[in-house]
């Protein structure tokens, strides 16, 4: 299922590790005409906190993708709907969830890497990972045996079928797609920094506060209730991929639908009550609404 902007950001902190880039160098170095890309830092966008506005916001671009859920997005595509606004706020002021921050930081990845960002994530973190059945999709390709999934992101408003959607809409902040083996393998690897630093992962669990209650914000991670890891939304699928350390225990979700429920996301509710009953000391509470 679609899954997967945790290792793009995991990506951007090997290359922090081998000093080819800063957490702390502006995105105006890497990417032109960000607004007030200047005062910027990678930190920031992987943290939630630039203040860009979130491009899945914009009219244009949900009217673009549910009237033409094949077309194909480039990366500069997804950044225009999202830089026509101004900025919702000043770099580091407040959290704001914002697919906006994970283009650029694969833009990132692909200057300071060398390579387009599918084969530097494949080579860098997929391969090392052994993450066999994860996959960048060029376009609509999806593996068999899958679920198809339903959604509510159409036109009408109706429940539609989204399983061909192409997935290029999310590129770096969402397009790749895992099963739940992988994914299972993928939530300690993040959580315990297998393939970072004892340093760099440390800058990543340091957790700022989200303004939703129980839930913390680090680099591209989130902690709640004691796990650690990340949930996941796109039209007709959602996941939550978790670990615990305190118990080494891993939570993996996989569902079929993003058709929300008295207005939270169906991963979310099911993650809450799956933990209610196998970890009451250690709740997933309440994780961030990706889009």
């Amino acid at each position: 299922m679609p899954a997967g902007w945790v290792r793009e950001v995991t990506a951007l902190l090997e290359l922090v590790d081998e000093g080819r880039i800063g957490l702390d160098d502006p995105i105006s170095a890497y990417v032109d005409c960000v607004p007030d890309g200047e005062r910027i830092t990678l930190r920031q966008l992987a943290e939630m906190r630039s203040g860009l506005f979130p491009y899945t916001a914009d009219p244009d671009f949900i009217r673009a993708l549910e009237g033409e859920p094949s077309r194909t997005f480039t990366p500069q595509e997804l950044l225009a709907y999202g830089f026509k606004h101004n900025n919702t706020a000043k770099p580091g002021e407040t959290f704001q969830y914002s697919n906006t921050n994970l283009i650029l930081l694969g833009l990132v990845v692909e200057k300071a890497g060398g390579h387009p960002l599918a084969d530097f994530v494949h080579h860098r973190v997929l391969r090392p990972a052994h993450l066999r059945n994860t996959l960048f999709p060029a376009g609509s390709e999806f593996p068999e045996p899958h679920a198809r999934g339903y959604t509510n992101q159409t036109p009408s408003g109706e429940i539609g079928d989204s399983t061909d959607w192409n997935q290029s809409w999310a590129w770096a902040a969402g397009a790749m797609i895992s099963d739940l083996h992988d994914l299972r393998r993928w939530a300690e690897v993040v959580a315990t920094g297998r393939l970072l630093s004892p340093q760099t992962q440390a800058e990543r669990l340091r957790t700022l506060p989200t303004g939703f209650p129980g839930t913390s914000y680090g680099l591209g991670i989130f902690e709640t209730g004691g796990w650690i890891g990340h949930n996941g939304s796109t039209p007709g699928y959602e996941s939550v991929t978790v670990y615990l350390p305190s118990r080494k225990a891993t939570l993996v979700l996989l569902i079929n639908t993003d058709v929300s429920y008295q207005g939270q996301e169906p991963s979310t509710l099911l993650a809450r009550a799956i933990t209610e009953i196998v970890t009451p000391d250690n709740i997933y509470d309440r994780a961030v609404p990706p889009r």
